[in-house]
């Protein structure tokens, strides 16, 4: 083989309705590793970027709330299959984003796909653990039932790009929520490159959007926009979240509030719950005869 040949380098695109589109603005921004040097060109997400991105996610809504427990469980678990098979790929971009020696990386990458797996167990048991029969006074069955809040953005951990990443994405759309996500701002890549394994996995197509570029300005127009129905702030500021919070506040909008987070740590159902909304049914149980006595 020549040693000259030319390199081949990576054309990094969003992920928007189950395609790669370049960013409608036709902006890039330079992405680097920790050490400064340069690693890519990412697109600069635009705001119609952003709308497109909700009305992918809103059309590919009814399908996944749709489909049985079982059945996203399935689906969440053949993408950590896909990932387990690119896991040198997310080695070598965790290690360059967040400045990690290989076999830390690796130990990220490893977690990453462990709690994929952990959250694709979730689907068919968290109804389980929040949903219930009430007692309540007459000859009635009252019972409980969550259902997903809808289209949900969410602002990916700036520190995690990977680990972080996965920890906000999988439990949203186990309940059955469809996604935007915005991207790390500075470490882009692993984000990206998910959405490359999004589309070879069973996952329809709009389930999850990925965006990349500043993340205050994609964030603004969907924390705002009414056909989102929830927000996560984790990757956003102090400063940044309480206006994205005003912006929600608009269409009653869902908010989880950005926090300290240490995602090796156990997840807990926490953010399973984050975005579900409860559906409380009564039903008579009718009655047998004089006795009063009831089925």
């Amino acid at each position: 083989m020549s040693d000259g040949r030319l390199s081949v380098f990576k054309t990094y695109k969003l992920y928007v309705g189950g395609k790669f589109p370049r960013s409608e603005s036709g902006r890039v921004y330079e992405v680097s590793d920790s050490k400064g040097k340069w690693l890519a060109n990412v697109p600069l997400s635009s705001r119609k970027d952003a709308r497109d991105a909700v009305v992918a996610a809103r059309k590919a809504f009814g399908g996944w709330s749709g489909a049985t427990a079982y059945n996203r469980g399935q689906i969440l678990y053949r993408v950590a299959e896909m990932l387990e098979g690119r896991k040198d790929q997310f080695v070598r971009e965790v290690a360059q984003s967040e400045g990690l020696s290989k076999s830390k990386a690796a130990d990220v990458v490893d977690a990453a796909i462990d709690r994929w797996v952990w959250y694709a167990g979730w689907t068919d048991k968290i109804a389980q653990i929040v949903g219930g029969a009430n007692p309540v006074a007459g000859p009635f069955f009252n019972l409980s039932t969550p259902e997903p809040t809808g289209v949900v953005t969410v602002l990916a951990p700036q520190e995690s790009s990977f680990l972080g990443l996965v920890s906000v994405i999988a439990p949203v759309i186990a309940t059955g929520n469809t996604v935007v996500v915005v991207a790390a701002e500075q470490a882009p890549l692993p984000a990206l490159s998910l959405g490359e394994v999004l589309a070879t996995s069973d996952l329809p197509g709009g389930v999850v959007n990925v965006l990349s570029g500043r993340t205050a300005e994609i964030a603004a127009p969907l924390a705002a926009h009414q056909d989102v129905n929830g927000i996560d702030l984790t990757g956003a500021d102090e400063v940044l979240a309480k206006e994205l919070e005003v912006a929600a506040a608009d269409n009653l909008k869902r908010v989880f509030r950005p926090q300290a987070v240490d995602f090796s740590a156990d997840p807990g159902t926490h953010r399973l719950t984050a975005f579900l909304e409860t559906k409380t049914v009564w039903h008579p149980t009718g009655s047998l005869g004089a006795s009063g006595s009831a089925y």
